[in-house]
């Protein structure tokens, strides 16, 4: 009995999808996902990380739909080191050599329910006007060689990037005995919602 009342752990539920992209430029594109998380967290159940299939833009609308399912069960002790999510998105040069057109990263909600997240993209740039040439030329961009750094700050203050397209992922979360381990789980109020999307926003 005394184990339930104090629990030793507490639960992140993560169910969503990585719904689709905005990149005006390009098509045929595929994305992939990992998660970043810190070392007292741990994955349970469910996928650390994953591929979309290849998808193009439809007559009627520029966008990318993917519609990949996410589903993954995180345990910690502690919410520092929350997950985060992280995404990179493939695709064909004009050589048919698949490369990267972004990077991006975001945290997972810290609320309970469901969440929309637009993630801006990136991509790295070349140093100098010959790299981007023969890079160009010989079909091979710069790259991350572990996208995981996308979600960590050391040294990504010395890497050039260029902003380029949007990827949409919805979470529905569910977290379990945070409020027993003395942890605030979010807003109760709705007052308390608002003011927490007004203070996102800005």
């Amino acid at each position: 009995m005394e184990t339930s009342s104090n629990p030793s752990v507490f639960l992140l539920t993560v169910n969503g999808q990585i719904e689709g992209a905005n990149f005006p430029d390009y098509d045929s594109l595929y994305c992939k996902y990992c998660y970043v998380y810190g070392h007292d967290w741990a994955p349970t159940t469910g996928l650390e990380e994953g591929i979309t299939q290849i998808t193009s833009k439809s007559t009627q609308s520029h966008r990318l739909i993917w519609n990949f399912p996410l589903e993954i069960t995180f345990k910690s002790t502690n919410p520092s080191g929350w997950p985060q999510l992280v995404v990179s998105v493939y695709g064909p040069d004009v050589f048919g050599n698949d490369v990267v057109r972004g990077y991006g990263a975001t945290h997972i909600p810290f609320t309970p329910g469901q969440h929309t997240r637009t993630i801006p993209m990136f991509v790295p740039e070349p140093t100098w006007r010959l790299q981007k040439f023969t890079g160009w030329l010989l079909g091979r961009r710069p790259e991350y060689t572990d996208p995981k750094v996308v979600a960590q700050g050391e040294g990504r203050e010395v890497t050039r990037v260029r902003s380029q397209g949007f990827v949409t992922v919805s979470f529905h979360i569910m977290t379990k005995d945070m409020k027993k381990m003395g942890y605030d789980a979010g807003p109760s109020s709705p007052s308390a919602v608002q003011s927490e999307a007004q203070s996102y926003v800005k």
